[in-house]
């Protein structure tokens, strides 16, 4: 796959134990940005607020790899997250100072990098 038509995403290290903690730590300083703009905020408004040019903070999907490790990436897949708009996102998170280290990093990187090794991917808690 060429570099110009590759998909990215951020791998983020932060001090949350869940997803959903990751989650908020993402949207809650660009929600209350917004209701300080605007005056209120309901959740049709996540693909208004804007992370980055293009990338609308509903667009964007966390997913924990590992403890205090998330992956952010586009959950749409007619506008997936360019290398441009990646650090776009990365300079917008790194300005909401919430989270400790924000890596950019061709989508699936990881996974390639764990199998070259021997590694596995962790198993995901089961509920």
């Amino acid at each position: 796959m060429s570099k110009k038509g590759r998909e990215y995403c951020l791998i983020v290290e932060g001090a949350y134990l869940s997803e959903s903690e990751a989650v908020r730590a993402l949207r809650d300083p660009f929600i209350e940005d917004w209701v300080e703009q605007t005056g209120h905020f309901k959740i049709h408004n996540m693909d208004d607020i804007q992370v980055t040019a293009g990338v609308t903070l509903g667009s964007l999907g966390v997913v924990m790899i590992d403890e205090r490790l998330f992956e952010i990436a586009s959950t749409d897949d007619q506008r997936p997250l360019t290398e441009h708009k990646a650090k776009g996102v990365a300079d917008a998170l790194r300005r909401q100072d919430m989270f400790d280290e924000i890596n950019v990093e061709p989508l699936g990187d990881r996974e390639l990098k764990l199998e070259e090794s021997g590694e596995t991917k962790p198993a995901p808690d089961s509920e």
